[in-house]
């Protein structure tokens, strides 16, 4: 078995040196170049053609999200940032994210880490995901976006037509689950959502504390509603949205009101999707629509079984548009997914869901 690829670019020498005996010691992976700065990295990457690259984001010149955006301009590689856990450095990670990059890692202790410590193991895991990830699917489709052709989304049970008039009058409750190449996706599917007076939002987005508010506030500026980061207390009311915050999981009450639990972590995540699905189908039942969308892993699965139980209707992420099929595949392999459709199809499919008086 070939060993995987890696170019290693951060502008400081220690750092690099850090990442390279990092995944030196490794034997799946050979650290084929190292780059100091986002012009070096473009330029190794056209000569060495790694199979993956680790980046950081601020640089001389060229910084990381430019850096990345460059990259792939020119081939289809993947690229784990290195990050600051810091709010800018939430915020140039989304940055670097919305350019194209597969995932990140957040160093230790600031832009300079003696070591890597537990990252070690997280930035392994990550590289070894990257290196199978579709990274095609995170090139933006403007023009396909404004010409596609009439589309019916692959459907495993009712589309939920007749459904749709017993619950007129009632507000819905859509709850979005993602993880690897999440936030790309929920920026393209976010801003299309037609949610004022007809339905709530929870998106459920596999992130450490302090990114999770970044995330909601980029989605904020693109959709053009209000999404904050949820809070004990916030009732899913219609025309709200609101993103789990890294660190706890987000559970409903009865009265459909926010709990955020400090419980152990689910699939090794906290916010994990399961507990917030699984609620949500007891808050909401039948109107509940619930969505997997691109990341590793099974969680999702078993919350997206609890709607479909309550009546409820669900929605994945097609293999072809997600970055990475893992938790979409095991909601469809459990039997418990009414549609799958395309990322650019997602936001038609549940507004239609939505519509009351559907044409």
């Amino acid at each position: 078995m070939s060993r995987i690829r890696v170019l290693v670019t951060d502008d400081s020498a220690f750092m690099r040196q850090v990442v390279t005996r990092a995944l030196d010691g490794d034997a799946r992976f050979e650290v084929v170049g190292a780059a100091g700065s986002g012009a070096e990295a473009v330029e190794l990457c056209r000569k060495l053609r790694p199979d993956v690259v680790t980046m950081d984001f601020n640089m001389p010149g060229m910084n990381g999200a430019e850096a990345t955006r460059a990259i792939l301009a020119e081939r289809a590689t993947p690229v784990v940032m290195l990050s600051a856990h810091t709010q800018q450095g939430a915020k140039e990670t989304l940055q670097a994210l919305e350019a194209g990059a597969v995932d990140f890692v957040t160093k230790p202790s600031g832009e300079v880490s003696a070591h890597l410590g537990e990252a070690k193991a997280e930035l392994i895991e990550k590289l070894l995901a990257a290196s199978g990830a579709n990274v095609s699917a995170l090139a933006p489709r403007p023009a396909e976006r404004e010409r596609l052709p009439a589309f019916e989304p692959e459907t495993r049970s009712s589309p939920h037509s007749s459904r749709r008039l017993s619950l007129a009058g009632q507000h819905r409750l859509i709850v979005v689950a993602s993880s690897t190449g999440g936030p790309q996706a929920l920026l393209r599917v976010v801003p299309q959502l037609k949610l004022p007076t007809r339905a709530a939002l929870i998106i459920v987005q596999h992130m450490p504390d302090g990114f999770t508010g970044a995330l909601a506030e980029q989605l904020s500026e693109a959709a053009g509603f209000e999404v904050r980061e949820a809070q004990n207390g916030d009732l899913a009311a219609a025309g709200s949205a609101l993103v789990a915050p890294g660190g706890t999981h987000l559970v409903l009450d009865r009265s459909g009101r926010v709990q955020l639990r400090a419980d152990p972590p689910v699939h090794g995540v906290r916010p994990a999707a399961d507990p917030t699905l699984v609620s949500a189908a007891q808050s909401f039942g039948a109107r509940t629509i619930g969505v997997v969308l691109t990341g590793m892993g099974r969680d999702g699965a078993k919350g997206l079984a609890a709607v479909k139980a309550s009546g409820g209707a669900t929605l994945a992420q097609d293999k072809a548009t997600s970055l990475v099929y893992g938790m979409p595949k095991a909601a469809v392999e459990l039997g418990v997914i009414d549609t799958v459709s395309p990322l650019e199809r997602i936001a038609a499919v549940i507004n239609r869901w939505l519509d009351p008086n559907p044409g």
